[in-house]
């Protein structure tokens, strides 16, 4: 039964943080978040000194809290790691924002020449919507002063000509992102490829 009780206690001695990995709360402001994983796949919020979840960290993404997830014996920088590990929640309940052919799409372009640049241009795009999203809101919460809209409500927004004046600018964001992208793919070509087609008249 003894030995029962030293093993147990081993285990709860490698999961746990040591005492040295249980810092004060920082104070707010003096850089990211540190959150640590251990072995146990458990994750330990070093500002507040406890074990935190998943969906704790979720709301410090949606709060737009800066944090850092780095493996507690490696100290690899897993940040990434683990916002994928939210996503991936999120798209197998409810209802899910990537299609399968949106899904696919993006899995062909791992290992592709093109991979970095499709990275950027989904990037700029997702910042793009966001500051429309920002303008939406911003506008619907002055006309309702305060107030929660019910869902007819809403459809009567998206349907509303000043909705589809900040969609026709989105697309239009999107297009003159594709197109700088575009213009800075022919500037590298042709650095690369001198003699290419239109040289000739270059030099003219």
């Amino acid at each position: 039964m003894a030995a029962a009780r030293s093993s147990q206690t081993r285990n709860d001695a490698d999961e746990a943080p040591e005492a040295a990995d249980k810092p004060q709360a920082a104070a707010p402001g003096t850089g990211p978040r540190l959150l640590k994983k251990y072995p146990n796949r458990r994750l330990y919020d070093s500002r507040s000194s406890s074990y935190i979840t998943l969906a704790d960290v979720k709301r410090m993404v949606l709060a737009c809290e800066d944090f850092l997830v780095i493996d507690a014996k490696s100290t690899e920088d897993i940040t990434r790691s683990i916002l994928l590990q939210i996503i991936l929640e999120e798209e197998s309940g409810g209802v899910p924002t990537f299609s399968k052919t949106m899904l696919a799409n993006i899995i062909r372009f791992y290992g592709h020449s093109m991979q970095g640049l499709m990275g950027s241009y989904l990037e700029k795009n997702l910042l793009a919507f966001v500051d429309m999203q920002n303008k939406f809101t911003q506008q619907t919460a002055e006309l309702a002063g305060g107030k929660a809209f019910g869902p007819e409500v809403w459809t009567q927004f998206m349907q509303a000509p000043w909705m589809q004046g900040l969609m026709g600018n989105y697309v239009e964001q999107s297009r003159n992102i594709f197109q700088q992208m575009q213009e800075q793919m022919q500037k590298q070509a042709q650095s690369l490829f001198p003699f290419g087609p239109g040289a000739e008249n270059k030099d003219k």
